[in-house]
C-alpha cells in the first residue's frame, strides 16, 4: 500500500470521526490507567459497569490502595483475571504513592515499570491522557492493519513500529482510536462489513464480503 492511498484512508476516518477516543470512562489520567490495566481480555462495556462503582467510591491511588485487595475484589469481580488484576492495581496505586507523588508517569519507562502495564497499556495512557502520538495495537488494530495492508506484521511489535513508520504525521496522534473503532465496528473478526466500509475501495483484502441478501 503507497503512503497517497493511506492519507486517502485516513482522511476519510477523520472525516467520519474528527475528534476519536477511547470508549473506557475516565476523569483523571489516573482513572484511565485503572480502566486499560482492567481491560485486558474484557470488553470496554464491562470495564465501565464496573468503575462506574469504583471511582464513585475511590478514584486515587491512595482510596484504592485504602480498599486492599479483597476490598477491590468487589468492585471488580466481574471482570475476567479480576484476582491478578486487583493485585497488580494495589501495587501500582503503592508505587505510584512512594515513587510518583500519586501522580501518573507520563514516560513510557516510569509505566512500563508498574505491574500489570505492558507496551500497549502504557501506549494507551501516553497517547489518550498524555497527547502522545504513540499507537497501541490490540487485536482489532493488529487484524485490520494486517487485513487493510494498512501496516502488515507478523506480530503487535512488528504492527506497531510500521504504523508509526507509515501512517501521515497529521493522522498519528488519533491513528490508534480510528483504527480500533474500525475494527470493532466494521471490520469485524468474522465477518467483515465490507459493503458498508467507508475504506473498502482502497483496502486490500481480497475476500471482501457482500451485502447480506
Amino acid at each position: 500500500m503507497n503512503r497517497d492511498k493511506r492519507t486517502l484512508i485516513f482522511s476519510r476516518l477523520r472525516e467520519l470521526n474528527p475528534h476519536p477516543t477511547t470508549e473506557l470512562e475516565y476523569g483523571s489520567p489516573f482513572e484511565l490507567l485503572v480502566a486499560v490495566l482492567l481491560s485486558a481480555q474484557a470488553t470496554d462495556r464491562g470495564v465501565n459497569l464496573a468503575t462506574r462503582k469504583l471511582f464513585r467510591d475511590a478514584n486515587t491511588p491512595a482510596a484504592i490502595l485504602a480498599l486492599g485487595e479483597e476490598g477491590l475484589c468487589e468492585y471488580i469481580r466481574t471482570i475476567g483475571l479480576y484476582r491478578s488484576k486487583a493485585r497488580h492495581l494495589i501495587e501500582t496505586c503503592r508505587l505510584l504513592i512512594e515513587h510518583h507523588g500519586s501522580e501518573v508517569p507520563a514516560e513510557r519507562e516510569a509505566l512500563e515499570a508498574l505491574p500489570g502495564v505492558g507496551r500497549k497499556t502504557a501506549n494507551v495512557v501516553l497517547n489518550t491522557a498524555f497527547g502522545q502520538p504513540t499507537i497501541a495495537v490490540d487485536t482489532h488494530i493488529f487484524r485490520v492493519s494486517n487485513r487493510t495492508g494498512i501496516a502488515p506484521g507478523r506480530n503487535p511489535a512488528e504492527v506497531e513500529s510500521r504504523l508509526v513508520k507509515l501512517v501521515p504525521e497529521a493522522f498519528r496522534q488519533d491513528a490508534h482510536h480510528w483504527l480500533i473503532l474500525h475494527g470493532r465496528y466494521v471490520c469485524k473478526a468474522r465477518k467483515p462489513e465490507c459493503w458498508r466500509c467507508l475504506i473498502a475501495d482502497c483496502c486490500e483484502f481480497r475476500r471482501k464480503t457482500p451485502a447480506p441478501a
